[in-house]
Formats: C-alpha cells, structure tokens, sequence
C-alpha cells in the first residue's frame, strides 16, 4: 500500500474532495463577484474576486505541502528498510528544490496572502470587507463539500 501511494499519478484517499473544494471556492467568489457587479458595484466585485483568488492560493499551497510532507514521509518508510541492502539513498536535486519551495509556501502562505491583501487593497482601491468575504468563499466551499460528501459519500 506504501508503494501505491508513492507513484506520482496516484491520488491519496479524499482527493476528489480536495478538488471539489478548489473548484467551490473559485465558484462561489466569482459567483459573489457577478452578483456584486450585477448590481453596480464593481470595486466589491474587485474585492470578492481578489479574496476567492487569494483563498484558493492559501488552500492550494496548504494542500501542496501537505502533500509534499505525505510523500516525503512514505519514501522515509521503505528507505529506512531497504538502506541495508543498496547503502544509497536516491534524490534529485531538482526534488529537494521543489520540496524547499513547497515548505515555503505551506509555511508562509498566511503571510503571502497578507501581502495579496495588502496589493489589492492598496492598487485597486477596494474595500477591504470585500476582500475579507471573498477570502471566505474558502469556508463556504468546505462547507459545502462537507455536506455533499455526507450526502453522497465516496465509495
């Protein structure tokens, strides 16, 4: 089993949610920022666009890091076992360089979402709150694949 999941085409158990997700929460910002702009209020249509981008960023790197940390852990495993037998353990650099990269982002991604927060709100002119709602178009799209998943759970 340790093997299947250290193929890299191989999706972990619950990827399907995590797509879901990524998809809600693009869906229901623009949706906010279509229904803002519909009613003439395009700098809130601004805003709620710019947060669901910066949410969507946020859970894309925290997925990608935790992913990362999964995969790092099970090529740990069998390495730990089979280091007797070929003495030699197999990396890239060009692995480790995207590792680094991915740990950056899981571990800064709050504050690069500040800093998101801080050029949107400062270039364009948007109100703040607006970014804030948009920044929950996260929340509402977990909710949401909470509740399908009860409703239709993956089998």
């Amino acid at each position: 089993m340790i093997r299947q999941f250290q193929k890299s085409e191989t999706e972990l158990p619950g990827e399907r949610v995590l797509h879901r997700i990524a998809t809600l929460t693009l869906g229901f910002g623009f949706a906010s920022a279509a229904i803002a702009f519909a009613i003439h209020r395009p700098d809130w249509a601004k805003g709620l666009a710019g947060g669901a981008i910066l949410s969507w960023l946020n859970f894309r790197w925290l997925r990608r890091g935790i992913r990362a940390m999964v995969k790092a852990a099970l090529s740990q495993a069998p390495a730990e076992a089979t280091a007797g037998e070929t003495g030699q353990p197999v990396s890239s650099a060009k692995s480790k360089a995207s590792a680094v990269v991915t740990y950056f982002a899981l571990l800064f991604r709050y504050a690069l979402v500040a800093f998101g927060v801080y050029v949107i709100f400062i270039c364009l002119h948007v109100p703040l709150v607006s970014i804030g709602f948009g920044l929950c178009a996260l929340v509402a799209a977990i909710m949401t694949a909470s509740v399908w998943e009860v409703l239709k759970p993956e089998s």
